[in-house]
């Protein structure tokens, strides 16, 4: 089949200068989401069409498998449908979606293949409340004979609860001269792609009916409020099943995955944290409130405490992190490491059971293992141009308020004191001091504050 989506309205009421369908759903524009059902679904063809900000989503989806089409003006989705029309395998039937209604499952889109066989298939949903939208009018025997837009609806038609996702499957080779034969003669004056339905109802055609599990499967996105609504509706998905797999969640309604979030046994995550990009959480992981963790691999039994920030570092089994630490890009913390609140690590790798409990920037390092790095400890690797590396070997001592300036290397066993701003390499097994001689001064007295005359 083709699958075509539709994805080129202009989305006046986000009040956004972002094209609607590039809005972020979990982290994922809401066509991207669209996107990834489709290809489940194998198309033959698949086709995007676009339209408002067309040129900012070409650039956000540049995969060699999508054909573009663009709707210039926005006269409707007949209208739009109708400039994907030259891009699609006529011998083929034609399955439409929208960019924004992102949480449609496969397996409803499957049961709505099924159900229509040869003929039309519309995928519908009853509402209690179905102010807003088409209504599927039915005739005695129950057949559907067309879709009446609410504007253009009678007050009897308005009663009805089943109404149009606008999700169909078009039947094969009868499309081009359905879509040439839309008119605009209603209230909003464009071609509407539901039009259709009573072209095929009256040429005999086939149509049949399926429905989602859920109604939010197919709740578009047209303003703020039903974007945020949107996401938690996804975000307590995710959050079930992760329940189910058995991770523990303090509040499943307080959890944000923004990526992909793998999960080991006996896993617990406190509330407020923010998975994105791919997370791994190993076995008996603990995850303490507000975390956000990027691109991260946490080894079985590791635990991170309040406030710990993570983006593209790995830490090893048994390894305690935070509260208020940060692990940017390149760092490895091996088995054991302890890195405590208001710690910084770039680029580095510490070695097993080494600690870095308080205070301290660690940048484009390799530090042993067993290495107690004291507070306030920075390693000055930057010199405005170029970065340098600071190497420290197995059971080194640095003291409090020590700056190791880059290149520098510290041997192994070795000690050094606190305050010390380091330059030269230091030797194993012995203390290493740089100090200013104290200079007292007797009688010097504060300044006082003048008072005015």
């Amino acid at each position: 089949m083709n699958i075509v989506i539709l994805a080129a309205g202009q989305g006046k009421r986000m009040y956004s200068a972002c094209p609607k369908v590039l809005h972020p759903l979990a982290g994922k524009p809401l066509l991207g989401h669209v996107l990834e059902t489709a290809r489940q679904l194998r198309p033959a063809r698949l086709v995007v069409v676009h339209g408002h900000g067309g040129d900012a989503v070409r650039r956000a989806f540049p995969d060699a498998d999508i054909l573009w089409a663009l709707q210039s003006e926005q006269l409707g989705t007949g209208h739009a449908l109708a400039q994907a029309l030259p891009l699609l395998d006529a011998a083929l039937p034609t399955l439409v979606l929208y960019g924004d209604v992102p949480l449609v499952e496969k397996t409803t889109l499957e049961r709505l293949l099924r159900q229509s066989g040869e003929g039309m298939g519309l995928l519908t949903v009853d509402l209690a409340r179905p102010q807003g939208y088409g209504r599927i009018v039915r005739d005695a025997q129950g057949k559907v004979r067309g879709i009446v837009e609410e504007k253009d609806a009678t007050d009897a038609e308005r009663n009805i609860t089943e109404i149009n996702t606008g999700i169909l499957l078009l039947p094969r080779a009868v499309l081009g001269q359905w879509l040439a034969d839309l008119k605009n003669e209603n209230a909003q004056g464009e071609y509407y792609l539901t039009d259709v339905v009573a072209r095929a109802a009256s040429d005999g055609v086939r149509i049949s009916t399926a429905h989602p599990d859920a109604a939010w499967e197919v709740e578009g996105v047209n303003d703020q409020r039903q974007l945020a609504a949107l996401e938690r509706v996804h975000q307590s998905r995710l959050a079930e099943r992760l329940m189910l797999q058995g991770v523990h969640l303090a509040d499943p309604a307080r959890i944000d995955i923004r990526g992909t979030l793998v999960c080991g046994r006996d896993v617990r995550i406190d509330v407020g944290c923010v998975f994105s990009g791919e997370v791994h959480l190993e076995d008996g992981v603990e995850v303490g409130p507000y975390c956000v963790l990027c691109d991260a691999r946490i080894a079985a039994g590791a635990r991170l405490a309040a406030f710990t920030h993570i983006d593209g570092a790995r830490v090893g089994a048994n390894g305690v992190v935070g509260p208020y630490a940060r692990l940017r890009p390149g760092t490895e913390l091996a088995a054991g490491a302890h890195v405590g609140n208001f710690v910084e690590i770039k680029n580095s790798r510490i070695g097993e059971n080494s600690k870095a409990n308080h205070l301290t920037y660690i940048g484009d390092a390799e530090i042993g293992a067993r290495v107690n790095v004291g507070a306030g400890v920075i390693t000055c690797n930057y010199d405005g141009a170029n970065k340098f590396k600071t190497d420290i070997e197995d059971d080194v001592f640095v003291g409090s308020g020590s700056q190791l300036v880059a290149p520098v290397r510290v041997g192994k066993g070795a000690t050094i004191g606190a305050g010390t701003t380091l330059t030269r390499d230091a030797p194993a097994d012995a203390l290493t001091v740089t100090r200013a001689r104290p200079n007292v001064i007797a009688d010097w007295k504060r300044p006082v504050k003048k008072t005015a005359k």
